[in-house]
């Protein structure tokens, strides 16, 4: 579903990506993880068209990327949920309008969006929640708010740099465990995160970026002695 061929990407003379080649097939779930600076952000910006690649073709269904054009992007975008760190919840709004942004964005009825934001809601478990504000909820709370607005829209592909990167680990197992169940609902997810202790934990492929280049890419027990021989951190972008 999500094809990276020969794809490199270079900042001002600086490399953040090298010569990446890998394959996500449809209903796949599988981490991104590396040192800070590896590149896993500028990977995941390829595939949401925030960026594009200097050299090579990102390719998601068959289609490539540099091809998109005009509001063929826009489309593109809804078909992919985005999971941050940091939540983004915009503080003048509550749950329910937080999550029901994307969805007010792209021009849906207003019957069919409070259908769906409950629906999110209840799948994140913070229904009861949708008239608070979410400065009143907790950090694990307020990540489910920001899970709940990228599923709304009920997409294909879910992408997530960092989710758990601000919680403690009950919390983060939590937030993990919720992604795996949409994974299971068929939902193809690609993860950017450092925490290899909880994805040791999952069955899942781990691509493994060392100063922007692919150094593993099976499970993470497969790659830990590349991971332990490979040269110290030089930098680069994220």
């Amino acid at each position: 579903m999500i094809e990276f061929n020969s794809v490199s990407k270079v900042y001002r003379g600086q490399r953040a990506l090298a010569d990446l080649n890998f394959l996500l097939d449809r209903g796949e779930m599988a981490f991104l993880t590396g040192h800070s600076g590896a590149g896993k952000s500028t990977l995941l910006k390829l595939i949401m068209l925030i960026e594009k690649p200097s050299n090579g073709e990102v390719l998601i269904d068959g289609q490539t990327l540099t091809k998109v054009r005009g509001s063929n992007i826009a489309k593109l975008r809804r078909n992919i949920g985005f999971v941050y760190q940091s939540h983004h919840l915009l503080s003048d709004r509550n749950v329910f309008d937080n999550v029901a942004l994307p969805l007010m964005v792209a021009g849906f009825h207003h019957r069919d969006i409070a259908r769906r934001v409950r629906a999110a809601l209840d799948k994140v478990g913070l229904l009861s929640k949708e008239k608070q504000n979410p400065a009143t909820l907790s950090g694990g709370e307020q990540q489910r708010v920001g899970i709940a607005r990228a599923v709304v829209n009920k997409p294909p592909i879910l992408l997530a740099d960092e989710p758990t990167g601000n919680l403690d680990p009950q919390l983060s197992a939590e937030i993990m465990q919720l992604l795996h169940d949409f994974n299971n609902a068929g939902v193809t997810l690609l993860i950017a995160t450092h925490d290899l202790a909880l994805i040791a934990k999952m069955p899942h492929r781990s691509l493994i970026l060392r100063q922007g280049q692919l150094i593993g890419g099976g499970h993470l027990s497969d790659n830990a002695a590349i991971e332990r021989n490979a040269p110290a951190d030089l930098g680069g972008h994220s």
